[in-house]
């Protein structure tokens, strides 16, 4: 079942749609990097993108050293 999940960037508020399991997270995210319920301006979502794919990038980073340390 799909869920609408909503944020307003300058001032345009923006509905998407995703599974309801995942809604849960994403929603629980969005409140640590956004002002849910107000409007968020371009900058701020240029901030909680990088940090985002920082931490894409660590988890990635951790995922081959774990999988270089099994292969040994």
């Amino acid at each position: 079942m799909n869920v609408k999940v909503s944020l307003t960037l300058n001032t345009r508020r923006y509905d998407i749609d995703v599974e309801e399991d995942f809604s849960r997270f994403l929603k629980m995210k969005m409140e640590e990097d956004f002002e849910v319920d107000g409007n968020n301006d371009l900058k701020l979502l240029l901030e909680a993108y990088v940090r985002t794919n920082f931490s894409l990038y660590t988890q990635e980073k951790q995922i081959k050293k774990l999988i270089e340390t099994l292969q040994k």
